[in-house]
């Protein structure tokens, strides 16, 4: 399947909240199978459909190689009090990266591609990424997690590695 464009911090369209997939047909199935393809090129762990332009909340997570996991529609249902830290980055903004806090313990319901109701538990690095993709699917890019200055000082370092 072909590898698509993965749009750019600050591109306005990350920060869209993406409506829910309504059909689990072929064109869903080949949608995550270009949002592997794209993960995977760039590379990267995890992958929303907004990463590249397509407001439709499907995810695709390989944190390990050939353990790929596809969600449609996950949403957060349980997170635990206690929290983590750890580093995180973009696809969209690649090159950069900085650490945020996150629930150590969360469980994800979900659709999979044929449209079936699942759940599943999560720790350590799958349950932060469920709650980074989980943020891109609701408009909410990853830097809006840091301190302004941080932020600042992120956004400032990704656009001097842009130009070069």
């Amino acid at each position: 399947m072909p590898v698509r464009p993965i749009l750019s911090f600050p591109d306005p369209r990350l920060r869209l909240p993406a409506p829910p997939v309504t059909r689990f047909d072929a064109d869903l199935r080949a949608l995550a199978e270009d949002l592997l393809d794209t993960m995977r090129a760039a590379p990267g762990i995890g992958i929303t459909a907004p990463h590249v332009g397509v407001l439709s909340r499907l995810v695709v997570l390989e944190l390990t190689p050939g353990d790929v996991r596809i969600y449609a529609n996950p949403k957060l249902d349980q997170v635990s009090r206690e929290t983590v830290r750890h580093t995180e980055g973009s696809v969209s903004m690649p090159g950069v990266n900085d650490e945020l806090e996150r629930h150590a313990h969360v469980r994800v319901r979900y659709q999979d591609l044929e449209g079936k109701e699942q759940s599943e538990d999560a720790d350590g690095l799958l349950a932060i990424c469920h709650q980074h993709e989980i943020d891109q699917l609701d408009g909410i890019f990853w830097i809006d997690r840091l301190s302004r200055l941080k932020r600042d000082r992120l956004v400032a370092r990704y656009n001097k590695l842009r130009r070069g």
